[in-house]
């Protein structure tokens, strides 16, 4: 197959239109249709169901839905660190991404074990919201991230994991909640002042809810401390915490897993060697 093709059939898939998805392309709807057409009979599959209405996926499109995401992205992931590498040369710095606000003292020591190897190139951090390190590394924007299971899609991906620890719950100190020695996560999410906050999804748009729309640690933390929202972390973020906060412990929260990720075709001696100091920490 075709990039162009695999576009032809994204685009028609999100649709759920053929006349939509040419407006989108750009281009008139018989050749797309024809396109679509003749990706079918080379597959031998039908890839969608027609109907007047527009169309719907088979499940051999639903597979090639899932499978053509990635084979992009990891075009356009090709194509952004190359393009990397020849501006900045061989000593092209490793970009590591990483939610903001989470994991700092373990990428702290990271980055200093990592500086003091002999081959050590620059690692320039991105921080983003939660939930957008995994397609920074998909499409390119990134070379190396940490991830968190089972919150994070890290399918695809080469792992080592660096912690496993129990989620806590962190809210205004005085707080009549703060008192408990313990709760179950519905219990806090079901405060009735503290709501928990929404993070963006990876269009920019928010979830539906009553909390407030954050993008960082750095603001919900301060929000917290003003009693207008409590916030679920690993155990690990207590040795950041200040004044005006307490942490609950919750009895049934899945166990987080930390993992520095990377992507399998990777093969960059830079991200080989961070990945390695990881390992060692």
């Amino acid at each position: 197959m075709e990039t162009r093709e695999l576009r032809y059939f994204l685009a028609v898939a999100e649709e759920s239109h053929v006349g939509r998805a040419a407006q989108r392309l750009g281009m008139a709807q018989p050749p797309l249709s024809r396109a679509i057409a003749g990706l079918e009979r080379r597959l031998d599959a039908d890839l969608f169901v027609r109907t007047p209405r527009g169309v719907s996926l088979t499940s051999a499109g639903e597979t090639l839905l899932r499978e053509g995401r990635a084979a992009l992205a990891a075009v356009e992931a090709a194509e952004r660190r190359t393009r990397r590498t020849a501006a900045a040369g061989a000593r092209a710095p490793v970009i590591l991404t990483a939610k903001a606000g989470a994991s700092s003292e373990l990428m702290a020591k990271l980055l200093d074990a990592y500086a003091t190897e002999p081959d050590a190139v620059d690692v320039e951090v991105v921080l983003s919201p939660p939930g957008h390190q995994a397609a920074m590394l998909r499409d390119g924007r990134a070379d190396v991230a940490i991830l968190h299971q089972p919150f994070d899609d890290t399918s695809g991906f080469d792992l080592d994991p660096l912690t496993v620890e129990d989620q806590v719950l962190i809210l205004p100190a005085g707080h009549a909640a703060s008192a408990r020695t313990e709760m179950t996560v519905a219990e806090a999410t079901s405060i009735p002042d503290l709501p928990l906050p929404r993070w963006p999804h990876l269009d920019g748009t928010y979830p539906d809810g009553p909390g407030p729309e954050l993008r960082d640690l750095t603001q919900v933390l301060q929000l917290v401390r003003l009693g207008r929202t409590a916030l679920v972390l690993p155990e690990s973020a207590r040795a950041n915490l200040r004044d005006g906060l307490a942490v609950v412990p919750l009895t049934d929260a899945p166990q987080v897993t930390t993992v520095i990720a990377w992507p399998p075709h990777s093969t960059s001696p830079a991200v080989a060697g961070l990945v390695r100091t990881a390992g060692r920490l």
